[in-house]
C-alpha cells in the first residue's frame, strides 16, 4: 500500500478515546504527523479500532493477549490513508485464546501487520463486504482444526506472512466468497512462506485453497505469486484450485510438498514456477495454460487428470475431463512419471490437449499414460531418455536428442550454447511472453522453460530470505 501521508485526525481520535484508561491506550503524533494510538489491552484495542479514521495507526504493545472472542474491525480507511493495526515490534504481540481479527462490512483499506497468531483457528477473517484489506508480515501458527485465514471479501492482499507448523486439518489460506457460488475477487497472495504442514490424511487440508466445488464455475481472478512452499503436504493438494481464471506464477515448491492441483475450474494459468522434489502439477477442467515451469526430481512432473465426468452436465464434484489444455515450453528433469495420466476405472481421459515445445530429461520410464487422450497435438518436444512411454500418435511430436542443459550456481538448469532447443519452438502460443527467469521470450523461442537471454532475471528459485515477515 502507498506510503502514509500527513493528516490532521489526531484531535478527533483524542476526543473519541478520552474516557479510556491511560494505562491501556494513549495517542501520540505518529509517523509523519499521522494519528497514532498505542494500546496495551484487547479492550483498548477494540475501542481504538471502533474510533479509527482514515490515516489512523494503532500500535499494540508487545506481549501475549488472550482473547475471549473475535476482535471486530469495521472501520474504513482510504487508498491514500489506510488504517493500520500493527504490533509494536514484528512478531512481538501474540494473539492467543479463542479468536483473532474479524474484518466485516464496511471495513476497507485496513492492514493487519506484524502479529503472531496462536489463537484457536477460524478466527482470522476478511468477510464478505470488507474490501481492500491486507494481512502483512504476520506469523500464523494456530492449533486445532480449521482454516487459519479466510478471505471472502474483494481485493484482499496477503503478503510477507509466515504460515507454519500446522498439525491439524484445515487450510492455511482459504479463499471463498458470497453466497453458495460466489468468489472473492482479485485476491493477491504473494511473498509468503508456507512451511511444515505434515500429512493429515484428511481432505481440505491445503496450504492454499481457492474456491469450492459449488463455486468452481465462478471466476475469482486471484493472483498467487512469489511464494515459497517447504514441506507442505497436509493432503495431496498443496494448492487446491476450485474456481476459474486464477494465475499461479513465480512460486517455488520444494522439499516434499504435495501437488499444485487444478482440481476444478477453467481458464487458469500456471507459469514460471519451480517444482523441486515435490508431487508436481495435476489438472482437470478446460482451457488451462501451463507454460515456462521447471520441474526437477519430483515424484510426478505434469499429471494430466483422467476425468470421470464432463461439467456440465456432470455434477460439480466430478473430476472434469481435461479439455483444451495447453502444456507448452516446460522443462522436466529427473522426475518419476515426468508426464503421466493415472489409471481410472471407466475413466474418460482427456481431449484436445496440446503438448508442445517441452523438454523431458531423465532415466527410466519418463512418460506413463494410462488413459485415453484424444484429438490432441504433440509437437516440438525434446526427449532425452527412454522412449518406451510414447504411443504411436505421440512419437512424431518428440525429438530424441540431448538438450545440453547446464546447472547454474542457483541450482537451475539452463540451455547451453549450441543446444538443439535454441530457436526450435514450433506452433503459435502468443501468451508465452516470458521464460522461467521472467525474461522475455522474443520472436524465436527456445524449447523448454528457459530462453537464452541477456535480459535481467526477475524470477529464480526462492529462499527463506526472499519471503515472509522479514522479506524486502
Amino acid at each position: 500500500m502507498r506510503k502514509i501521508q500527513t493528516c490532521l485526525f489526531l484531535s478527533c481520535v483524542l476526543i473519541a478515546i478520552s474516557n479510556l484508561s491511560c494505562s491501556s491506550i494513549r495517542s501520540t503524533s505518529g509517523r509523519g504527523g499521522l494519528s497514532e494510538v498505542k494500546v496495551s489491552s484487547l479492550t483498548g484495542l477494540q475501542s481504538a479500532i471502533d474510533a479509527a479514521k482514515p490515516g489512523t495507526r494503532i500500535v499494540v504493545a508487545d506481549g501475549i493477549y488472550s482473547s475471549t472472542g473475535a476482535i471486530h474491525v469495521a472501520c474504513a480507511g482510504t487508498a491514500e490513508r489506510p488504517i493500520v493495526i500493527a504490533a509494536e515490534t514484528r512478531d512481538g504481540a501474540e494473539i492467543t485464546g479463542k479468536a483473532g481479527f474479524e474484518l466485516v462490512r464496511p471495513a476497507a483499506y485496513v492492514t493487519i501487520e506484524g502479529f503472531k497468531f496462536t489463537h484457536a483457528v477460524e478466527g482470522e477473517q476478511i468477510n464478505v463486504g470488507a474490501n481492500h484489506c491486507r494481512y502483512s508480515r504476520n506469523v500464523f501458527q494456530n492449533p486445532g482444526l480449521g482454516y487459519e485465514l479466510l478471505v471472502s471479501g474483494d481485493d484482499a492482499q496477503i503478503d510477507r506472512n509466515c504460515f507454519q507448523n500446522k498439525f491439524a486439518g484445515g487450510q492455511m489460506v482459504y479463499v471463498q466468497g458470497p453466497g453458495t457460488s460466489g468468489m472473492a475477487q482479485r485476491t493477491w497472495i504473494h511473498l509468503n512462506l508456507f512451511t511444515n504442514y505434515p500429512d493429515t490424511h484428511q481432505n481440505n487440508c491445503s496450504a492454499i485453497q481457492i474456491g469450492l466445488s459449488g463455486r468452481s464455475m465462478t471466476a475469482a481472478h486471484s493472483l498467487v505469486e512469489s511464494n515459497l512452499f517447504i514441506r507442505c503436504r497436509g493432503e495431496n493438494e498443496n494448492i487446491c484450485n476450485k474456481s476459474c481464471e486464477n494465475t499461479y506464477r513465480y512460486n517455488t515448491f520444494e522439499d516434499n510438498c504435495s501437488e499444485l492441483s487444478l482440481r476444478h475450474g477453467n481458464d487458469n494459468i500456471v507459469y514460471g514456477n519451480f517444482f523441486i522434489g515435490t508431487d508436481g502439477l495435476r489438472m482437470f477442467g478446460k482451457r488451462d495454460k501451463i507454460y515456462s515451469n521447471f520441474f526437477e526430481s519430483c515424484n510426478r512432473g505434469i499429471h494430466i487428470g483422467n476425468g470421470d465426468g464432463v461439467i456440465p452436465p456432470s455434477k460439480l464434484t466430478s473430476h472434469d475431463r481435461p479439455d483444451g489444455m495447453q502444456i507448452v515450453y516446460n522443462t522436466i528433469i529427473n522426475c518419476n512419471n515426468s508426464l503421466m495420466m493415472a489409471r481410472r476405472n471407466r475413466g474418460l481421459g482427456a481431449t484436445n490437449i496440446t503438448f508442445a515445445d517441452n523438454i523431458i530429461v531423465g532415466k527410466g520410464r519418463l512418460i506413463n499414460i494410462e488413459g485415453p487422450i484424444t484429438h490432441s497435438v504433440w509437437e516440438g518436444n525434446i526427449l532425452w531418455g527412454e522412449t518406451n512411454g510414447l504411443t504411436a500418435d505421440m512419437a512424431a511430436g518428440f525429438k530424441v536428442v540431448d538438450p545440453k542443459l547446464k546447472r547454474d550456481a542457483n541450482g537451475e538448469y539452463h540451455l547451453s550454447a549450441g543446444s538443439p532447443a535454441v530457436g526450435a519452438g514450433v506452433g503459435s502460443f502468443p501468451y508465452v511472453t516470458v521464460d522461467m527467469d521472467g525474461q522475455p521470450r522474443g520472436v524465436k523461442m527456445d524449447v523448454g522453460a528457459d530462453q537464452i537471454s541477456k535480459a535481467p532475471v526477475i524470477n529464480r528459485i526462492l529462499t527463506v530470505a526472499d519471503v515472509g515477515p522479514n522479506a524486502p
